[in-house]
């Protein structure tokens, strides 16, 4: 076999390779046609040729995931996972080949913040954070960097909406977000919804958003999520936001003026506070959340032992240091 022979089975079966690890993670065949500069019935043909027990097993293994996931905290199909993951990786794959677009509105986070102002409510309060964004803005180039977080946030956004949560607001490289409570001492479903959201996110960050950073040669993302509940959350008007707005029969431009509302409270100290202990790529929750579930529930969460010097803060309730539980199943 001559050099040019071995160069070019060497570089198909990089390819091929190539198209089986995009094709597991789950992108389309027309992105990675598009992708790699080759027809889509390439792309096809090398997928034909991955062996029937690997497609079995990858199966299996997903219903088996899902199942779990179902039984333990009531995922079905108002939130389809493999969507938001196939979303996810379109989105990051555009993102970095031209500018994105950040089309997320905070308008009915005002809405349902203006019905609360000026009073306390009860809240779930969740924070996602970057690991070691530092290393990352660091490695990247500072375009490149706000492009990945940019569209970071972004799915993040999407995910808190579908499991009914609100973002609250951007503080860098994490978001701050809450569900409410509406119904009197039942706070049962927006804290289910809260951890189920904190699942989808990783999943999403894992399985979306990191292969196709892998395949740009980029660091992969880790994130660390802090859930808690608490009644203690003032909604506070800090000031206005003049927009402008087009006046539909005249054409014209007004100004408007948009209350900025803020929350403010112990419970979001404390969900931004505890988020910084988790494990990469997982999530804690606080002892009012970790309460409010079945055996079943409690049993996917194990508490973290920690000294005082680690973590010091006392329920409001008991006047006990306040305890923290981390995940341990995804």
């Amino acid at each position: 076999m001559v050099e040019g022979d071995v160069n070019d089975l060497a570089a198909g079966t990089y390819q091929r390779e190539t198209i089986s690890n995009l094709y597991k993670s789950g992108i389309p065949t027309e992105i990675i046609s598009l992708q790699l500069d080759i027809s889509i019935e390439q792309v096809e043909n090398v997928i034909e040729k991955i062996t029937d027990q690997e497609r079995i097993l990858d199966k299996n293994k997903s219903a088996e995931l899902d199942a779990s996931s179902m039984d333990l905290f009531y995922l079905d199909a108002v939130v389809n996972i493999d969507l938001a993951i196939k979303h996810a990786q379109n989105s990051m794959w555009e993102a970095l080949k031209s500018e994105l677009t950040f089309d997320i509105s905070m308008e009915e986070t005002y809405k349902i913040l203006e019905k609360y102002a000026k009073t306390k409510v009860t809240l779930v309060i969740l924070h996602i954070d970057l690991v070691d964004s530092t290393k990352l803005s660091m490695t990247l180039p500072i375009d490149i960097l706000t492009t990945i977080i940019q569209a970071f946030t972004r799915e993040m956004s999407l995910i808190i909406e579908t499991y009914g949560g609100y973002v609250l607001k951007y503080m860098g490289d994490a978001i701050l977000a809450f569900f409410p409570v509406n119904i009197i001492d039942n706070p049962y479903l927006p804290c289910i919804n809260a951890i189920n959201c904190a699942r989808s996110m990783i999943k999403v960050v894992q399985h979306g958003i990191n292969p196709i950073l892998e395949q740009y040669g980029y660091p992969e993302m880790g994130v660390r999520i802090g859930i808690d509940i608490g009644d203690q959350n003032a909604v506070l008007q800090y000031g206005w936001n003049i927009i402008e707005s087009l006046i539909n029969d005249s054409n014209k431009q007004q100004l408007v003026k948009k209350e900025y509302y803020d929350i403010i409270g112990y419970t979001v100290n404390v969900a931004v506070k505890m988020t910084g202990l988790a494990k990469p790529n997982r999530f804690v929750i606080g002892q009012f959340v970790y309460d409010v579930l079945n055996e079943k529930q409690k049993s996917t969460f194990e508490i973290l032992d920690l000294s005082n010097d680690v973590w010091s803060y006392v329920s409001n309730r008991t006047g006990a240091i306040y305890s923290i539980y981390s995940s341990i199943l995804l």
